[in-house]
């Protein structure tokens, strides 16, 4: 006698019942441990800005303090070293004893200004820029550094760029901070290219040099306040920062790709969108 075998109901597609039901089950348990691990390193990072933002306020306010106490004193130094120039007569070691004293009184100056900014950025008068007309104004000040250092300066500016809201004292600012930064890169010469583009609901600036680059390990710090490569007397660590500080201030973002030997590129990017600052009259 032949005897059929008894099969298992089936339920739709491939696996029993009770199959599916374990297999609901594990699922549930691993979306849980999935959302649960995305919820901590969500907390880490938030953690991780939180650190960040009370550093970054500690160091403002330590570089406002220092700045202040060094601004009247340094005033007072430059000053009378400049007066001391124009004293008649002096022997010729001393006049170039005074302009060294000039010069390193005049960069301690500019180290002071940077950090003001820093610690205390003002907010963005903004009205609308017609970018092009202000990288080329901005860059006619800077054309003869550029043949001093041997420096091939290249233009390319997007036509009809539309017009973007934004703080046209800060954005020269931008552009010249990313320009030095590019000269100093091309100690043996080279080409600096300028361009803008128009985007869809952004306009961008564009500043590359065929400079020294940088490492991805540098590149990653670049704009972390006090942070530089450079010589003491070259460069303070805060020219980027404040660069960054300004960009972000507008809605914008700043990128920056480089390559040891061949060069560097910093992109901005600002948006289109946004009214102009009004004003409020008495």
């Amino acid at each position: 006698m032949a005897y059929a075998e008894e099969m298992p109901e089936l339920d739709e597609g491939p696996f029993l019942k009770e199959e599916r039901s374990l297999i609901d089950a594990i699922a549930r348990e691993v979306a849980i441990i999935i959302e649960r691990r995305q919820a901590e390193e969500d907390k880490s990072k938030l953690q991780d800005q939180l650190r960040h933002a009370d550093r970054l306020a500690t160091i403002g306010q330590l570089a406002a303090g220092v700045a202040h106490e060094l601004n009247e004193p340094l005033s007072h130094t430059l000053g009378f070293a400049q007066l001391a120039q124009k004293c008649p007569g002096l022997p010729k070691q001393a006049e170039e004893d005074i302009e060294k004293a000039v010069i390193a009184s005049m960069h301690a100056r500019e180290v002071v200004k940077k950090l003001m900014l820093f610690a205390r950025p003002m907010p963005p008068k903004k009205t609308q820029v017609n970018l092009n007309q202000l990288v080329e104004e901005g860059l006619h000040f800077l054309e003869s550094r550029c043949v001093k250092e041997r420096i091939e300066m290249v233009r390319s500016f997007s036509p009809d760029l539309p017009e973007v809201t934004a703080d046209p004292t800060q954005l020269t600012q931008v552009l010249v901070n990313l320009i030095v930064n590019a000269i100093q890169a091309m100690p043996d010469g080279g080409r600096l290219t300028v361009r803008t583009l128009a985007g869809e609901g952004h306009i961008s600036l564009i500043v590359e040099d065929t400079g020294i680059g940088m490492s991805e390990a540098v590149t990653k710090k670049i704009f972390i306040p006090f942070f530089t490569t450079k010589d003491i007397n070259q460069g303070t660590g805060l020219g980027l920062a404040v660069v960054h500080g300004i960009v972000t201030s507008h809605g914008g973002s700043i990128k920056v790709y480089s390559k040891v030997g061949r060069g560097t590129r910093f992109e901005v990017k600002l948006p289109l969108t946004g009214a102009p600052d009004v004003e409020e009259s008495d």
